[in-house]
């Protein structure tokens, strides 16, 4: 089943939470302008209106009540308001259809499938998948520096603090693809530091679940057998593929990446190509991240790699 993808705006929302926060900003929006525009037309008057008729500007009364109590009584309203509107967010009491832990690293996202007790089911990166029409509640958390997890379409952004733990709830009211990022400058290559909210049809979801529980179905034949040997050999100390002897916890788990949308945080297209090209030149595509560029392999040797990757599904 193919998904729309959402174009990642914060006044496109795509789910309860985000529509609320929607809500609040344009009422935030229209408050500021009905007051700017008040402000503009006296100043207006004040500087264009004939003397004798602009003459009250000047009163006492006018003033206090212009400069002080108009201010305070307004921004009161609008603070109030705030303040229920993010009470009725965080007060949310339905039980969480999903649990899923996201620890921020620089720089890309491990995320953590949680059981009904909380304890780790399986191991995912840099793609979230959820049921559609059902909340999920996120645990946040960082490995190094603060990052701010963000996904513009479905609810507000929130810190992910070394040390600490978050909590988010999103939900989409539909299926879709919703793009995510760290809204909060980290280092180095901050910016291609981003992710995929996947929002499927509960059905189609359980059917994800049940087969990421799985070791990696592979295909160990010819190409693949060789991309195998050389994926073991030289990327097993920083990869797991469950079922393998790769274990390494550096880096991104795989044991299910040809199954994903996007390459390195959601910088690349997932084929065979861009795991060729991100294998040879990682550090030119995404200066500064963590994984060296492999340029000891010939072209025949990626394309094995990437054929192998390609079909762990």
């Amino acid at each position: 089943m193919e998904l729309h993808h959402r174009i990642q705006s914060a006044l496109n929302s795509q789910g309860p939470h985000a529509d609320e926060l929607v809500t609040l900003a344009w009422i935030l929006f229209i408050g500021g302008a009905l007051i700017f525009l008040i402000v503009v037309a006296l100043t207006a008057y004040a500087l264009f209106a004939p003397e004798k008729r602009r003459a009250w500007l000047s009163r006492e009364a006018v003033i206090i009540g212009g400069g002080l109590i108009f201010p305070v009584l307004t921004l009161s309203a609008l603070l109030v308001y705030t303040l229920i509107a993010a009470a009725s967010i965080i007060e949310r009491s339905e039980l969480a259809a999903v649990r899923v832990e996201v620890i921020g690293e620089q720089w890309w996202w491990r995320v953590h499938y949680l059981d009904a007790q909380g304890r780790r089911d399986f191991t995912t990166a840099n793609e979230i998948r959820i049921p559609a029409g059902r909340p999920v509640e996120l645990s946040l958390k960082s490995a190094d520096v603060i990052h701010s997890f963000w996904v513009p379409n479905l609810a507000g952004k929130l810190d992910m603090i070394p040390g600490r733990t978050n909590r988010l709830r999103i939900e989409a009211k539909q299926p879709g693809v919703f793009r995510g990022q760290c809204a909060e400058y980290c280092g180095g290559p901050h910016a291609k530091m981003a992710f995929y909210v996947i929002a499927e049809a509960p059905e189609h979801f359980e059917a994800w679940l049940k087969s990421q529980r799985e070791p990696a179905a592979e295909a160990a034949v010819g190409a693949s057998e060789q991309g195998r040997a050389l994926f073991l050999s030289h990327c097993a100390a920083c990869h797991t593929v469950r079922g393998t002897a790769a274990a390494g916890l550096r880096g991104p788990d795989l044991t299910h990446v040809g199954s994903r949308t996007s390459l390195a945080a959601a910088t690349l297209p997932n084929n065979a190509g861009t795991l060729a090209a991100w294998i040879a030149s990682s550090q030119h595509i995404k200066p500064e991240n963590l994984m060296p560029s492999f340029d000891i392999f010939t072209g025949q040797e990626l394309r094995a790699i990437a054929g192998y990757l390609e079909q762990l599904k």
